[in-house]
């Protein structure tokens, strides 16, 4: 593995009763690298997501992040080496308010109500701050999140990882149910994380994907089809089949995935 690379899936296969959903996949990512993984319903990319995580483990093939070998360890063991993972539907506490949740998220190793009681050092003060300034939500700090809109629940959750400083993120489909406003605010909100992170998204939103995307990964049947920019992607007469069932005349930009 390059010096440069943070994470690498190695020959990854999934067996579910007979069905391998994950077939041979390699996947290298760079560190501070945003990557994005597209293909087809049902092409493995959540599933290799989960492997990565601890959520689903191998029948073969190697995860390694870093230096460690990955594949046979726990999801809260991946947490804790520096692996966040974020599903589709936010997860937040509601009833709190913003700035409640990011101090639980920062305090996440002692006691609910403990956290909510005990006194914040002026540097934890100031750590929550500047990430209600990178998500958005500065001036909603005392609202509680049950009465955000959805795609600042989905800032907020990704605020909350961030406080528990993981090296990398993945992320499931961040931008489904969002308004256009909000997608592009997202997508502006992952180049900012991946100045100092790495960040793997599985997104349908192909749009959202040629705006924001510098590489792209696309799985098909389990397998590694095509990586390389969007206009590479584009210009690929695999890719264009496997998702309009043409050859390259078609616009594979106009699909979802």
């Amino acid at each position: 593995m390059k010096e440069s690379a943070i994470l690498l899936c190695d020959d990854v296969t999934v067996e579910f009763d007979g069905f391998k959903a994950v077939q041979g996949m390699n996947l290298k990512l760079e560190k501070g690298e945003l990557r994005f993984l597209i293909g087809p319903n049902g092409a493995g990319k959540t599933t290799i997501l989960d492997v990565i995580c601890g959520k689903v483990r191998p029948t073969g093939g190697r995860v390694t992040f870093g230096k460690v070998d990955i594949t046979k360890k726990k999801e809260h063991q991946i947490a804790e080496l520096g692996i966040g993972r974020k599903f589709q539907a936010p997860s937040i506490f509601p009833s709190m308010t913003v700035a409640e949740n990011l101090e639980i998220a920062m305090r996440q190793k002692r006691a609910v109500f403990a956290t909510l009681f005990a006194k914040m050092a002026e540097e934890e003060r100031a750590r929550i701050d500047a990430q209600l300034t990178m998500i958005g939500l500065q001036k909603k700090a005392d609202w509680r999140a049950g009465g955000l809109s959805h795609g600042e629940k989905q800032w907020l959750e990704i605020g909350m990882m961030l406080l528990q400083e993981p090296e990398i993120l993945l992320l499931d489909e961040p931008v489904a149910g969002m308004t256009d406003k909000e997608t592009g605010k997202t997508g502006e909100l992952l180049h900012q994380i991946a100045l100092k992170r790495s960040i793997v998204v599985v997104e349908h939103d192909m749009e959202f994907v040629r705006n924001f995307a510098s590489k792209v990964t696309v799985m098909h049947e389990g397998k590694l089809l095509k990586e390389g920019s969007m206009d590479e992607i584009q210009r690929d007469d695999r890719v264009a089949e496997v998702y309009l069932g043409k050859r390259r005349d078609a616009d594979v930009s106009r699909s979802t995935a």
